[in-house]
Formats: C-alpha cells, sequence, structure tokens
C-alpha cells in the first residue's frame, strides 16, 4: 500500500490524498472492489498536523483508490499515515514463505509554506519510515521498529516502469541517496516478527511488517 498526493499544499485550499495498493513499479494499480484489494480495505488514515495534532482522514471509493481531502490550516509540514493492522491471515507455504499476519504503514508529506521536509513516524507496534534534514541534493530517511531505529535493514527504492535501487540502512537506521529523476519515487522497506499467534482463529507464525515512503520530486 501506498499514499500519493501532492507534495506542497496551500493554506486553507482543499488538498487530495490518494490511497493505493499493488505493484507501484510495474504500474499495477488494483481496483477498488476487487477481490485483491478488498483484502486491505480496512485501513486508517491519520493527518499529523504541523502542532502535532492527529485526525483521522475519512475517506471515499474512487476507480483504483481510495481518496480523502483536507483543508490545511496551518504553515508547515503535515504527515499523512496510513495504518493497517487488520488483514486476514495469509498461508504461502507453496511459495516457502509460511503462514503470516501482514501489518501495513505508510506515509508522506506535504509542505504548507515552510520549505520544510523533516515527517513524523507514529506506528509503535511495526516498521516506519521518517525523512529527516540532509545535506543539499540528497535525501534522508531513518527506518524506526518500534520506535528503535532498524539497523542493517534493506530499503527499496522504486520508480515507475521498472527501475528499483537497494540500500541498507546504517547501524542508526538511516539512508542517504539522491533522486536522479524528477518523478515519484516509493520506498518500501520489511522485517519479520518471528512471534506466533492467532487473529480471528487463524493461527500465524509470524507478522511480516511492511512500510512504504513516497517522494514526489519535481
Amino acid at each position: 500500500m501506498w499514499i500519493e498526493t501532492n507534495a506542497i499544499g496551500n493554506k486553507d485550499k482543499e488538498h487530495i490524498v490518494k490511497v493505493h495498493y499493488g505493484e507501484y513499479s510495474y504500474g499495477v494499480y488494483e481496483e477498488v472492489g476487487g477481490d485483491t484489494f478488498n483484502k486491505v480495505k480496512n485501513f486508517t488514515l491519520w493527518l499529523v498536523a504541523p502542532d502535532g495534532t492527529k485526525e483521522v482522514l475519512e475517506v471515499s471509493p474512487e476507480a483504483n483508490f481510495y481518496k480523502a481531502t483536507f483543508k490545511p490550516s496551518q504553515k508547515g509540514v503535515y504527515t499523512v499515515l496510513l495504518d493497517n493492522n487488520d488483514i486476514e491471515v495469509i498461508d504461502f507455504t507453496k511459495y516457502d514463505f509460511g503462514i503470516f499476519k501482514t501489518h501495513y504503514h505508510s506515509a508522506t508529506t506535504i509542505d504548507v509554506g515552510s520549505g520544510n521536509i523533516n515527517s513524523v513516524a507514529d506506528n509503535a507496534s511495526g516498521i516506519a519510515v521518517k525523512r529527516v534534514e540532509a545535506e543539499k541534493g540528497k535525501v534522508k530517511f531513518q527506518v524506526l521498529y518500534k520506535g528503535t531505529p532498524l539497523a542493517k535493514n534493506e530499503v527499496a527504492i522504486y520508480m515507475a516502469d521498472q527501475w528499483s535501487k537497494k540500500l541498507t540502512t546504517d547501524d542508526e537506521g538511516y539512508i542517504t541517496f539522491t533522486l536522479p529523476f524528477n518523478t515519484q519515487y516509493v520506498l518500501e522497506t520489511t522485517i519479520k516478527e518471528e512471534v506466533p499467534g492467532v487473529f480471528r482463529g487463524k493461527a500465524y507464525e509470524f507478522i511480516w511488517h511492511c512500510a512504504t515512503y513516497t517522494i514526489l520530486n519535481n
């Protein structure tokens, strides 16, 4: 799952946020109401304002995304967060992946007249990606797992038309890279929580945490 929105907003002007599910790099956007998207439709979309206040954004179904709107009332960076920990247990034993429960988390930011890019991370029960200050010409992110920096974890960076690059977080969970093209990038990082459990009467062997972060470089 990932979020798409304009990275620049205007105070008191309606701003649109879209939630997608599919394979971004391959141009696959699942249809809302289809079997695939229906399996992950029980998500919550949050908006964190520059002053730290947090509210739920109501969503409505469109053709291949869920849509939310809001009007920024403050100057600064708004962080949009998606969390979905309400997904049925999946049995992928035939693919040698096991039986697992999925936890999705996604984020992006909208700057309203501040020139800042730092985001908020808020996923105490899973994995999250946070954008932080970087030197000129580069971008920098920190990967957190249950609020703690996640060292030596792989992060994939995707662009449309099957372009991708893989990096590994340092000892403090950071990655730094450049954005060579004016386009949208989606970061993805995952981790297995090797703790078995039961969800809705179905046993699972582990929880598969997946976090994405969308960057619109224009």
